[in-house]
């Protein structure tokens, strides 16, 4: 049995097997990749929740990194400022 042409040669299928076709075509290539990087298997869940876990610790050392950056920049100005208050004052004994 041939499948049904259309007039431009084309094969014509019902919208469902179509559909099927698209699912099960998405789920062997989805597999396939997976499998390309090493994520089959049993412990696949647990090597992207590792994965998962690991990018979030890299977020929160970044951040974490960045908030000392600022508060150590903040506490030497603060410093410098402060320094130059003293030595316009002559708080240390400067010369007369």
């Amino acid at each position: 049995m041939t499948p049904p042409h259309s007039d431009q040669g084309f094969v014509r299928m019902p919208d469902a097997e179509f559909e099927a076709i698209l699912t099960r075509a998405a789920e062997e290539g989805a597999k396939r990749a997976l499998a390309d990087v090493g994520l089959d298997g049993d412990e696949a869940a647990l090597d992207i929740r590792d994965l998962r876990s690991l990018v979030d610790c890299i977020r929160l050392v970044r951040r974490t990194a960045m908030q000392t950056a600022v508060r150590m920049i903040t506490t030497g100005v603060m410093l410098a400022l402060l320094a130059g208050i003293a030595i316009k004052l002559k708080i240390f004994g400067g010369s007369p």
